[in-house]
């Protein structure tokens, strides 16, 4: 009996030392998986952070595109009023009787330099957004862009300064309150 029992104790060790391996490979086998799992989740990140990547890329060249066409639209809005109100300035001041044809002439030049100025600022706008003339980074070609347009809002100011100078000049020179009505409402004023 004592050798049965020895016997079966010996198998049921046996046994237990089978599912103790047993249970080891599947453990092996549990980790290696894990790893093969942690692998294509680590994959499938790595895939979404470049595809997350590009798009954000994308995005922001299209950010830059509208930036510049938003400031190229604000800019032709500025030369064109820029245009209007010289153009404005320019026939009431022919029409004012208090400045001579010399002191016309004056302004005239004046003008020119101002109109000339600020067409250059253009044509440098224009430059920065022709890729085939100029190689220069978005953000490099977005300041060249802004700095051009801050000399155009300097000419802007410019000519509304002498516009303005123009006609306190010539309310000035009226002779009395009836020339100065006529003068203010030929300029707009009260």
């Amino acid at each position: 009996m004592k050798k049965v029992i020895k016997a079966i104790d010996l198998k049921v060790q046996r046994l237990q030392n089978k599912t103790i391996w047993l249970q080891n490979a599947q453990k092996v086998l549990e980790n290696e998986l894990s790893k093969l799992r942690l692998t294509e989740i680590s994959e499938w990140t790595g895939d979404q952070q470049k595809l997350f990547a590009n798009y954000y890329d994308e995005l922001w060249k299209v950010k830059s595109t509208i930036a510049y066409y938003q400031r190229i639209k604000q800019l032709t809005l500025e030369q064109v009023a820029l245009m209007r109100e010289y153009q404005q300035a320019w026939a009431l001041l022919k029409q004012d009787k208090h400045f001579s044809a010399g002191e016309l002439n004056q302004m005239a030049s004046v003008y020119e330099g101002i109109l000339s100025a600020s067409a250059k600022n253009l044509d440098q706008v224009l430059a920065a957004l022709s890729s085939h003339t100029t190689q220069m980074t978005d953000e490099q070609r977005l300041n060249e862009i802004n700095r051009a347009g801050d000399r155009l809002d300097e000419n802007f100011n410019d000519l509304r300064r002498y516009n303005t100078e123009n006609q306190i000049l010539s309310i000035r020179r009226s002779k009395d309150l009836a020339d100065t009505r006529i003068t203010k409402s030929l300029y707009g004023f009260q």
